[in-house]
């Protein structure tokens, strides 16, 4: 994505408040890593102007980037919604991965259809240390999917390497970096808040287990 369009994307998340800054009071993360900074999305279907922006810039992504699917993937529940919206605007097929097998019923973790042979692109809200993301890729390639990219609407920018690892492409709509500019030209941090979370993006892991 260009720069203007990150800070589109960016500026529309924190319109929503779906960004926040708490360098006085991190939050800790699944991973353990504790942050300044948290990224919300689960907001963006409460405010359709800010989600229409969201998922037009998927559209828009999936043609300039001419990723090849025949079906469509969110891992619950963050990316689920998107995924929906979005394999109604192209028509494609859509399912949803659990985030561990379902231990009633009959027991699956991939719901809404069989992906075995289809080219699957994986939607996700959010990528952090990209645990989430590579276990939903994992399930659907033992289900017979191809799987070889991701798109995300934000990562945090330290779990990159995983994917490649992974074989997968990463795509994202925008990043920490384009938040951050756009937070400032907003006056949202002030120059101390700034240097706190600037040192914690340096070095997430060590940044934490120092608090």
């Amino acid at each position: 994505m260009s720069t203007a369009m990150k800070r589109f994307i960016a500026s529309a998340l924190l319109d929503i408040g779906a960004v926040g800054f708490s360098p006085e009071a991190p939050i800790t993360f699944k991973s353990g890593i504790r942050s300044p900074i948290y990224v919300d999305n689960r907001r963006l279907s409460f405010h359709p102007p800010a989600w229409r922006v969201i998922i037009e810039g998927f559209l828009s992504m999936l043609g300039a980037r001419a990723l090849e699917y025949d079906a469509l993937a969110g891992v619950a529940l963050g990316g689920v919604a998107h995924c929906a919206a979005i394999a109604w605007q192209v028509g494609a097929p859509a399912v949803f991965v659990r985030k561990e097998t379902k231990q009633h019923g009959t027991g699956k973790r991939i719901e809404g259809g069989d992906v075995a042979g289809l080219r699957v692109l994986l939607i996700e809200d959010l990528v952090t240390t990209g645990g989430s993301s590579l276990s939903g890729v994992a399930a659907l390639r033992e289900a017979g999917a191809t799987v070889v990219d991701v798109c995300a609407i934000i990562s945090y920018g330290f779990g990159e390497a995983a994917f490649a690892r992974a074989g997968l492409r990463l795509h994202t709509l925008t990043n920490l970096e384009s938040v951050l500019r756009e937070s400032q030209a907003r006056g949202n941090l002030d120059p101390a808040q700034l240097a706190i979370v600037l040192n914690w993006f340096a070095d997430p892991y060590e940044w934490g287990r120092d608090k």
